[in-house]
């Protein structure tokens, strides 16, 4: 028995915004093995300069990341979609063990198989050292509040 994770594609502006959430929600969980599921056994990655493939390549790379980027909140936002592709702009804050606090901004394409797991992820990301008093997202780690402002209405 396949694996599913609705919403399946072909992807409406309801459908891609709910999937944008969804990986959003998974992301803030900061939980490795929660967020590899999302992804097919075999998914490709490009992260920046990094290449992974699978399910324990993927898992292995965010343990490392969330074991450097500490206090990680994320606000993810569809740009575009088609078919089974969707495209998100995202920023996040977090900050290092030193206390240096940083907003990360970047892009992500993403392909998705028929049982809407996500089979490609393309990201490209810019960080951008902040000083606290510049951080916009302030809720208690986990999940983003429904009625927090999102990237466009926070102007980023």
């Amino acid at each position: 028995m396949s694996e599913s994770r609705p919403p399946l594609p072909p992807f409406t502006a309801e459908t891609s915004a709910q999937k944008a959430r969804m990986a959003e929600d998974a992301w803030n969980s900061r939980d490795p093995a929660r967020v590899a599921l999302a992804y097919t056994a075999d998914s490709r990655w490009r992260n920046r300069a990094e290449f992974l493939q699978g399910r324990d390549a993927i898992q292995a790379f965010l343990t490392r990341k969330w074991s450097r980027e500490l206090d990680y909140r994320l606000i993810k936002e569809v740009w575009a979609f088609h078919g089974n592709r969707i495209a998100v702009r995202f920023a996040y804050e977090w900050r290092d063990d030193s206390g240096s606090w940083f907003r990360s901004y970047g892009n992500e394409n993403w392909e998705f198989d028929e049982h809407g797991l996500m089979r490609l992820r393309i990201a490209s990301i810019n960080d951008l050292p902040i000083a606290e008093a510049e951080r916009k997202y302030h809720w208690p780690l986990g999940r983003r509040p429904d009625d927090h402002p999102t990237l466009s209405e926070l102007g980023l």
